[in-house]
């Protein structure tokens, strides 16, 4: 069924925003899958802060050139499902891939998709995969930061521990010195 031109504008304006709130795209070509599990997909996709659409090659052909990207037209064959990354793409790819190897007989399968504006194939996907989400980044970060921190407090501890002992044992030293002083005077 033919979509009306006003309809494109519709789904034009819808991805000219994805686009703008993204840091990204993943793109894959599916096959046979059924209601059941595009509406999986498009959950699963949402838990990665992404939205999911299907949507027509030549409409998304045209919003890249308004871009100023080229697509090869690799990525533009077959019926398209393309998720818009709000937070970031790695994880979104993560997710494609374990779909994609969770269908059989290419039912599902990664086309590719962008990243700060340059596109990557299908090749690209699986690297862009292995690539740390944001939590993880934040959290490699964090442990950088936190490391020397925990480390001045352990010597800054071990410091104060030290001084605290030779404290301790003068006291023990004074009190038995004391009690033997104490025991003589008592004997006479």
């Amino acid at each position: 069924m033919a979509i009306s031109r006003a309809r494109k504008e519709e789904l034009l304006d819808v991805y000219r925003q994805q686009m703008a709130e993204s840091s990204g795209f993943m793109m894959a070509e599916y096959t046979a899958l059924n209601v059941a599990q595009l509406q999986d997909l498009r959950r699963r996709t949402r838990e990665q802060d992404a939205e999911m659409f299907v949507v027509t090659n030549t409409l998304f052909e045209l919003l890249l050139e308004e871009r100023g990207v080229t697509a090869p037209k690799a990525l533009l064959t077959g019926p398209t499902i393309v998720a818009f990354c709000h937070k970031d793409v790695p994880s979104v790819a993560k997710m494609f891939r374990e779909v994609e190897q969770g269908f059989d007989e290419n039912r599902f399968v990664v086309k590719g998709g962008m990243i700060e504006g340059r596109i990557f194939g299908a090749a690209d996907a699986a690297t862009v995969a292995t690539l740390p989400t944001r939590e993880e980044l934040l959290a490699q970060v964090l442990r950088a930061i936190n490391a020397p921190a925990s480390q001045v407090v352990g010597v800054v501890a071990g410091g104060i521990r030290q001084v605290l002992n030779v404290v301790k044992a003068y006291v023990d030293k004074l009190e038995g010195a004391g009690g033997a002083s104490a025991d003589a005077e008592a004997a006479a």
